[in-house]
């Protein structure tokens, strides 16, 4: 796989994060600054730190279908009593206005993969969510000022390592007293999608219920109405997460460095 080295000229936003960073920053602040900083921070990071010529943004509505999925644990039920701040609805609809869409059935997140699978290798993703490390692509995380480009390979391994990490923010359940350096050392000898699904299987000592579930919780769609399924030998990967396939070996290409040792367990 050969990467172009002209970087996209399309950002696609996740709004849920600007919504809330940007309303809770201007709590003592009136909904009209409110809605100016949320426009200037916007606009700063589609025409002048990405140096796009266009944008589009995703909010997430209603009937999020992982909320029927979890069993293991109520997905985001550690959120449900987390105050919102309180421009939050004011602000969402504003960014309506300014040509955000509204997710229904799904989350933003969802949306934007599907998007970006579309274009490919022609759109920014533009988050501080680390569950978008599973989608190949340019990605940018405005807060850090970074840019880096996630190859297939790196964000399989980004999917598996999650599976087995679980996620504290959405209340998905990984095992215990793995985290991000004990996840890759079980997966470091993977070198299909495969071999990564029976490792993670084998860490949870068999538990093919409970890999399948944070599957389909963690996956982000690459298709509308796709449903993650584990991997099968010489399955076709249309609809799928993947096949029993040799992962490319290409080169990633970081602009900045994507992690720090502070976000290893």
């Amino acid at each position: 796989m050969t990467i172009s080295s002209e970087l996209p000229k399309l950002a696609l936003i996740d709004a849920d994060v600007l919504v809330y960073r940007v309303a809770f920053a201007s709590e003592e602040e009136s909904e009209e600054i409110c809605f100016a900083r949320a426009k200037e921070l916007l606009f700063e990071i589609v025409y002048t730190e990405l140096n796009c010529n266009d944008y589009k943004a995703y909010i997430t509505g209603s009937g999020n279908f992982r909320y029927l999925v979890a069993t293991t644990a109520p997905y985001k039920g550690n959120r449900k009593d987390t105050p919102k701040p309180k421009h939050y609805d004011a602000l969402r609809e504003y960014l309506q206005r300014l040509g955000a869409e509204l997710v229904e059935g799904q989350e933003a997140d969802d949306a934007i993969a599907i998007e970006a699978t579309k274009e490919q290798d022609k759109c920014w993703i533009v988050s501080i969510d680390k569950d978008f490390d599973q989608v190949p692509g340019w990605h940018y995380n405005f807060v850090k000022k970074e840019k880096y480009y996630v190859t297939e390979e790196e964000g399989i391994r980004s999917f598996y390592t999650q599976i087995l990490t679980g996620d504290r923010v959405d209340n998905i359940l990984g095992i215990k007293g793995i985290g991000p350096v004990k996840a890759a050392k079980l997966l470091e000898n993977c070198t299909t999608e495969r071999t990564f699904y029976d490792a993670c299987v084998k860490a949870y000592d068999g538990d093919v219920e409970r890999v399948t579930e944070n599957g389909v919780l963690l996956w982000l769609r690459r298709h509308p109405d796709q449903l993650w399924l584990p991997p099968l030998p010489l399955q076709d990967s249309s609809g799928q997460s993947g096949t029993l396939r040799e992962l490319p070996n290409t080169d990633s290409v970081t602009l900045t460095p994507k992690k720090s040792s502070s976000d290893q367990e």
